[in-house]
């Protein structure tokens, strides 16, 4: 049996490694920005506040997203649960009894028996 010397990378590493690449590149940006803002006349500091600034909206606004999308997540499951324990196709049972048009067959709230015409008089 002889040892393969071809090395298999991982989904994981890969992923790893796509990951990694974009971190580099976000921070290649962000100090490309960094010194664009100060060679602009922006004190470093203040730079550096901007920069934070951005981030923290941006994290504002993902969060923002997140609270929604659960909140609509939640809604949908409470909606799916109540749905499923409704029974849908209750029919009233007939029965006789006295109601809102006197004595008679009633399915609900509905008399539908004919009834007695002169059951008034």
């Amino acid at each position: 049996m002889t040892m393969s010397t071809r090395t298999h990378i991982s989904n994981a590493e890969r992923f790893g490694r796509w990951l990694g690449r974009r971190w580099r590149a976000y921070v290649r940006r962000e100090r490309r920005v960094s010194g664009w803002l100060i060679a602009q006349g922006v004190p470093t500091p203040a730079a550096a506040v901007l920069i934070w600034g951005v981030k923290l909206a941006v994290l504002a606004v993902l969060l923002y997203t997140a609270f929604w999308l659960a909140l609509l997540l939640v809604f949908g499951v409470a909606a799916a649960g109540v749905a499923r324990n409704v029974d849908w196709d209750v029919e009233h049972e007939t029965e006789w009894r006295t109601g809102a048009s006197g004595f008679g067959l009633y399915r609900g709230d509905v008399r539908i028996d004919i009834g007695d015409p002169n059951e008034d008089d």
